[in-house]
């Protein structure tokens, strides 16, 4: 492999040579996560017809309220089952439900709790489905493991890089900033130089019945579901009072567990007024800016909210961050000048890493941002390489 290519190896080719003494090279491995939806289908679809020789692994990780409708594991498995059929590959349902709820769920309770907001996929990616999945994979004989995940991977002198998708709009390098070499020198993704208008083409054309099927949003393996109803039966409530910053109040909330900065809708306080302003024409004119939260007093269970999408509290030029994981085992240049995002499908941001120390490190950016979030984590790249992350600790 030539340096700087992309990393999607294909099988040895069979030897030349006539009559019954040549030796047949077997067929790479490969162990596909798949979903029941359509990017990991036409995953498992391409690496088939590269020669590979593909498994299928239907993973369930959530059984807490398997009955309820916001649980589509069922039809996913059955859909999955039907595309390996299509495809004509084996596939295999394995139960990861008590990793999933150790490694991953009791961190996002325990982070919601503590008022900050997690993103369990990024977890998620690190501990099931480049884990306990690789694991499990490995059993299976394999050499190497695929998802449907857009993104890319390429060696660069010995070392594995991970690379921002051809689909700017699908790129899911972020969720991804926390894989390490080991799991990145065994991960293929197939997608990573495709649109998503693609995908769904290929998927009609050889007659997956997912084709068109509806993207997940919701949370990692839990589905969409309404958020606050389903938080509110692991977490308390603990009612307490919306205060602006000047320490005015406005309202009351049901605990703080249940916000994220930045949040406009189910605040309850859209009708209050604000100040009134004088002009010429008018002697007052009430303003009815929208109201957001911009921040949390855990020590008085106070919700800090303010008026307006661009007022100063919801901006940071500067951040903190803990738990810093570099892809590539070192850690970036000090000062020098990087992009990042502070949450997903936001548009890179110009930034420099201004301190690291140990795990921890501190950015700097060249426009403020808004509503940096503590829990959530702040992804560096150099163009289209994605360095890694860390989780914020606050924003200034």
């Amino acid at each position: 492999m030539s340096n700087g290519q992309v990393r999607l190896p294909h099988p040895n080719p069979l030897p030349e040579g006539e009559g019954t003494n040549v030796k047949t090279i077997s067929k790479p491995r490969v162990v596909v996560g798949m979903s029941g939806g359509v990017d990991s289908s036409v995953t498992a679809l391409l690496l088939k017809e590269q020669g590979y020789d593909v498994i299928g692994l239907f993973m369930k990780n959530w059984e807490d309220d398997d009955n309820s409708e916001y649980c589509s594991s069922r039809q996913d498995l059955l859909d999955a089952v039907s595309v390996a059929d299509t495809i004509g590959i084996p596939i295999e349902a394995v139960n990861f439900a008590k990793e999933y709820k150790d490694r991953v769920f009791s961190a996002f309770l325990r982070e919601y709790q503590a008022g900050r907001t997690p993103n369990p996929d990024i977890l998620c990616n690190a501990e099931i489905k480049f884990k306990a999945f690789l694991d499990h994979a490995v059993q299976l004989g394999a050499d190497t493991i695929a998802t449907g995940h857009y993104a890319k991977v390429r060696e660069v002198g010995g070392l594995f890089q991970l690379l921002k998708a051809a689909d700017s709009g699908k790129d899911q390098s972020y969720f991804l900033h926390r894989l390490n070499q080991s799991q990145l020198s065994r991960a293929i993704f197939p997608l990573g130089e495709l649109q998503k208008t693609e995908v769904r083409k290929i998927a009609e054309q050889h007659g997956l019945c997912n084709h068109a099927k509806k993207d997940s949003t919701g949370i990692c393996f839990i589905g969409e579901r309404p958020f606050r109803e389903f938080l509110s039966g692991y977490l308390p409530t603990q009612p307490g009072e919306m205060r602006t910053p000047e320490g005015r109040l406005v309202g009351h909330h049901i605990g703080l567990s249940f916000y994220t900065l930045g949040q406009r809708q189910g605040l309850g306080i859209g009708g209050i007024r604000g100040q009134k302003t004088e002009d010429r024409e008018q002697k007052t004119e009430d303003k009815h800016e929208p109201w957001f939260v911009a921040g949390k007093n855990m020590a008085k269970n106070i919700l800090i909210v303010v008026q307006g999408h661009d007022h100063p509290a919801l901006l940071s030029s500067n951040l903190t961050a803990l738990d810093a994981h570099w892809i590539s085992g070192t850690a970036p240049i000090l000062n020098h000048p990087y992009a990042a995002k502070t949450r997903y499908r936001q548009a890179d941001a110009p930034c420099r890493i201004t301190e690291i120390a140990g795990e921890q490190c501190s950015v700097s950016f060249d426009q403020p941002q808004w509503a940096v979030t503590p829990g959530q984590s702040v992804v560096l790249y150099e163009g289209d390489v994605c360095l890694g992350g860390a989780i914020i600790e606050a924003g200034m």
